[in-house]
């Protein structure tokens, strides 16, 4: 009988060849690993109902996201072994605990965009961070103004700029999947002067990181968000009722909603571009998408107006 350790190897193997990162998920198997062998637990047939759920008992989560997406990783692994004829059944017997209401995300508007890039623009340097507003600045601004997600940004190289084309060559986003996504001549004059405070300090391998401060290692995602959100904070953007915090991944969201807003304002017609939509933010298909499309005040004034546009020859006629 395969052993559990073999059994996650195989399964993580397979899930990589399909263009799936399963990094987050990779850890959560480890966890389920080093917990069966401090229970002396070798084999995967050893991993009985009983052992699940201690397993999972062990691993306290409060918030039901968190602890679904660790008893979904589990139960994808266990699906696979049995569907590979490794177990007869699963003994994954837990269920998912209850989501209540999300709280929908916080949306920028150009001017609190504005604010928030001239804010981080205007950061001091530190000893082991030169640059370091002008760093943030660009990094934010591609989120915003483009749409990446955050570690998509922090991770570019420069060998990832194109400047004939203006075009960024965006490597290992979600899924592993790599995409070209063309800016204009605002986002270019930043990726620009970030090019140039770069090779001040001589020519740059292709290889070498767009964003960073000491040279060799790029400024981590969680950086960047712990920046993003002292700079909200400052800046005392609050959410509403129902609306959640400000973070990093907000700009991501206002950037979806802006394409939508303008393409209402342009009396383009929306849904036949979702499908572009889509590709330039490196989803896998339109419901993806669909997800960052916040119902936002202006949105649904928007869309009103153009419903209004459209319904009034039949008013106009009932009317008469």
């Amino acid at each position: 009988m395969i052993t559990l350790n073999d059994a996650v190897n195989a399964f993580l193997a397979h899930k990589r060849a399909i263009a799936r990162k399963y990094i987050s998920e990779e850890a959560e198997l480890r966890l389920l690993v080093r917990f069966a062998d401090e229970h002396g637990i070798d084999r995967l047939d050893q991993l009985t109902p009983a052992v699940v759920d201690t397993f999972l008992a062990s691993r306290p989560r409060s918030q039901a996201r968190s602890f679904n997406h660790l008893l979904g990783v589990l139960g994808c692994l266990l699906d696979w072994a049995v569907t590979h004829e490794l177990l007869e059944s699963s003994p994954l017997q837990t269920r998912r605990r209850r989501v209540t209401a999300t709280r929908i995300p916080f949306i920028f508007d150009p001017a609190q965009a504005r604010q928030l890039l001239e804010a981080a623009g205007a950061l001091p340097d530190r000893s082991r961070a030169p640059h370091r507003g002008a760093t943030y600045r660009t990094i934010f601004a591609l989120c915003y103004g483009l749409g990446l997600r955050s570690g998509e940004a922090c991770a570019l190289r420069v060998g990832d700029i194109d400047r004939r084309r203006e075009l960024l060559v965006v490597k290992g986003g979600k899924f592993g999947k790599n995409r070209l996504v063309p800016h204009g001549p605002r986002i270019g004059e930043l990726i620009d002067q970030q090019l140039d405070r770069r090779a001040q300090g001589g020519r740059l391998d292709d290889d070498a990181p767009l964003f960073t401060f000491n040279g060799r290692a790029s400024i981590s995602r969680q950086a960047a968000s712990a920046t993003f959100t002292q700079l909200a904070r400052e800046l005392g953007f609050t959410a509403s009722a129902g609306v959640a915090a400000p973070r990093l991944h907000s700009l991501r969201h206002s950037f979806a909603v802006g394409c939508l807003l303008r393409w209402y304002r342009q009396n383009l017609d929306p849904a036949a571009r979702l499908h572009q939509l889509s590709t330039f933010m490196g989803h896998v298909d339109p419901v993806s998408t669909a997800v960052y499309l916040t119902i936002a005040p202006t949105l649904l004034q928007e869309a009103n107006r153009r419903f209004e546009a459209f319904a009034e020859p039949v008013w106009s006629e009932v009317a008469r």
